[in-house]
This record gives C-alpha cells, structure tokens and sequence, in this order.
C-alpha cells in the first residue's frame, strides 16, 4: 500500500498521507512521493486548490520516533541511502528530502488547505504551518514536541512559528512541548478553523468549493502578494501590487467583476 496518495479530481488536488499503523510519521516512499505530488501541483495550470489530509487516526505525527531510536535518522527508510552515520547524513536526510515539502508548499500559487485530525505534531504540524488555511476537528491535538526528544525544529516550525504568533509565544510552545487542544491552538492563532469532527470533511470540501468560485488569477496575485510582502518593505510591495493590478485588468474577470458588482448579481468567473 502506497505511504502517500494523490488524486486530482474536479480541479481539485488531494494529498493523503497513508500510514496510518504509524499515525503517518514520515517514511522515505512518503517523502518522495509527496515532493512529487507537490511540484505536479505547483506546474499545473488546471488545478485550482490542494487539500492535504492523513487517514487513520492522526494527521500526522513527523518524523519516526521508531527510526530514530534504531538510530536509522529522522524517517523510516529502505537502507539504501544513508540518513543517520554523519552530521551530514543527518542533515541531507532534511535538506534533500523532509525540507522541500515546506519549500514546494511555499511555490503553489493556489490555495492549499491543511484538514487536521486526531494527532498533529512535531514536523507533522508543520507541515500544516507551511499551508494557507489549517481547519481542524475539535478533537484534534497539537504539539510542538522536538524538545521532549531532544532535538531542534527542523522543518519550519522556528520560521512559520513567530511569524504567525510571535516570538515569545513561539518559543514558549517550543521550549514546554506542550500539548495543545484545538481550541487552545485556534485562540493562538495556529489554525483559521475549528469545526465538529463529524462536519470536517464536509466543511473543507465546502470552503474549497467556494474559493473555486473566485477568479482564479487574481487569487494567485493575492496569495503571493502576501507571502511576499513578509519580506519587503512598504514602497516595495505596494510598487509590486501595483504591477499586478496592471496585469489583472487586463484579463475577462476583471471585467465580469466589475459587471456584476454594477448589476447587483453574483459573478460567473471564468
């Protein structure tokens, strides 16, 4: 059984992570399936959102507790390459693998949704951090853990962390490890949505569906406007924006846009 599944299906991208005896820790034939699944989803032009989920009981847990007590390094693995003899083993295990996912998410111009349940931890949450929208079961629980194993965000948390909730909040949940309830991690501001567990599925499939309704183009100016203007200043960013407004207007929905909002309708984007 594939550690990752794919499927596109009404413009709608879908990654599901499937090791669920393991409560989806990461594996190396999941690693490398999810890059490929991610650059797919970031060169197709027909795609037009990603939702990224985990069967069985958990979301995700990161990395394998188990591969690294056998001392095999941070995902179970086949032994073909090694992960875990030197620091550099070490560290390429992250940087050539567990380290493009949140770097591909960062390259998708369209809306990527994060579906959380049961267990969210470690490199697993994330991976959550890493999309646009995280909505959650109430029942879901989260955590920051590395410290509890004695090891350093590696996969984003120190980057995505502060920027969402502060640097003290950050390295509170960093140093304590603490174990968060949905509620806790929504009122902190890790996840955008809190829903009964019962309507998750049927919420996200919902709010996907609407943002599908929305002019495709302008969405991906919006969504990179945002991300990159974290990085510049004031003049720099509003001469992008600029740029975009430019290029926008040039296209069919702006103009059915406009049309509608003077006909008092709702738009049909193209």
């Amino acid at each position: 059984m594939s550690n990752l599944l794919f499927t596109v299906k009404n413009q709608v991208a879908r990654i599901t992570l499937n090791r669920p005896e393991q409560m989806n820790a990461f594996s190396e034939e999941m690693i490398h399936s999810w890059i490929k699944a991610l650059e797919e989803v970031r060169d197709s032009t027909d795609i037009r959102a990603l939702i990224i989920s985990g069967n069985g009981r958990a979301f995700c847990s990161g990395g394998d507790i188990k591969a690294m007590a056998r001392g095999d390094g941070f995902l179970d693995h086949n032994g073909e390459n090694d992960y875990s003899t030197t620091a550099l083993d070490r560290k390429n295990s992250l940087w050539r693998n567990v380290q493009r996912i949140p770097l591909l998410l960062q390259e998708i111009d369209i809306p990527v949704v994060a579906m959380l349940h049961g267990a969210a931890f470690g490199a697993g949450f994330d991976m959550a951090l890493a999309c646009d929208i995280r909505i959650a079961a109430r029942s879901t629980k989260i955590a920051e853990s590395y410290v509890k194993a004695g090891i350093v965000p590696g996969d984003g948390a120190a980057w995505f962390l502060p920027r969402l909730i502060g640097t003290d909040k950050a390295l509170d949940l960093l140093w304590n490890g603490s174990v968060l309830t949905a509620e806790e991690a929504h009122q902190l501001g890790l996840l955008t949505y809190v829903v009964d567990d019962q309507e998750l599925e049927s919420f996200t499939n919902q709010y996907v569906e609407k943002l599908l309704e929305g002019p495709k183009e302008t969405m991906r100016f919006m969504k990179r406007a945002v991300y990159q203007s974290r990085q510049l200043d004031l003049r720099t960013s509003l001469d992008m924006i600029s740029s975009a407004m430019g290029i926008i207007t040039e296209l069919d929905d702006y103009q059915e846009g406009v049309k509608a909002l003077v006909e008092k309708r709702k738009p049909n984007f193209s």
